[in-house]
């Protein structure tokens, strides 16, 4: 029960950049920050690959459209990722607390995954690039911030992952009842047309 703050924060993290959080993971490992990480995460070659993906990441993140193809690719990775490295915080070598570590982070990275994916395909109706930029430096910073706070105050870090958590599904929700009532206006706005281009002069 004491990892389990930590495990529901990383799930959280892993939703919106799941690379990020493993090297973050590993970085505070290897430099002794915390003892609470797992040496497998905290292994030269495990580094050098999440450091080289939370890059590519980074990038494509930032640019309209692509951002929404990258998220859709890691619908799968990013939960899976979630589920991995909380059952390896919690350690228990296969025991029911780790396979229960891993349904709390993957489920909750799935949770946070579709928010981010939701919203990112909200922003991506604006015309201009600065708000994905804008809203990707959020989140990676974001990321950044509750992973570290986590290291050190993981119950109060929890609590705020899982405040966003709910605040992101309350947003999303709004959002697709603006976006159902706009198709709905704007379906009967094309069907007004119709029926007037057909009526008799």
């Amino acid at each position: 029960m004491s990892v389990l703050p930590l495990v529901f924060t990383s799930g959280w993290a892993s939703g919106i950049n799941a690379y990020a959080v493993v090297l973050l993971f590993g970085v505070f490992g290897a430099t002794g920050l915390t003892d609470e990480v797992p040496e497998s995460l905290q292994r030269t070659d495990v580094l050098v690959v999440v450091g080289v993906l939370f890059v590519c990441e980074a990038v494509a993140d930032k640019i309209p459209y692509v951002d929404s193809i990258w998220d859709t690719a890691h619908t799968v990775i990013r939960p899976v990722s979630g589920a991995v490295v909380a059952a390896l915080l919690a350690g228990q070598n296969g025991s029911l607390p780790e396979i229960a570590a891993g349904a709390v982070g993957g489920s909750t990275a799935l949770m946070s995954h579709l928010v981010k994916a939701g919203t990112r395909m909200a922003v991506n109706t604006s015309p201009e690039p600065f708000s994905n930029i804008a809203v990707s430096t959020a989140e990676d910073l974001g990321v950044a911030g509750i992973i570290t706070f986590a290291i050190f105050h993981p119950l109060a870090a929890a609590i705020v992952a899982g405040g966003l958590l709910l605040l992101g599904i309350v947003i999303i929700v709004f959002l697709a009842a603006k976006i159902r009532n706009f198709r709905r206006r704007k379906a009967e706005r094309r069907a007004r047309r119709r029926v007037a281009a057909t009526w008799p002069d």
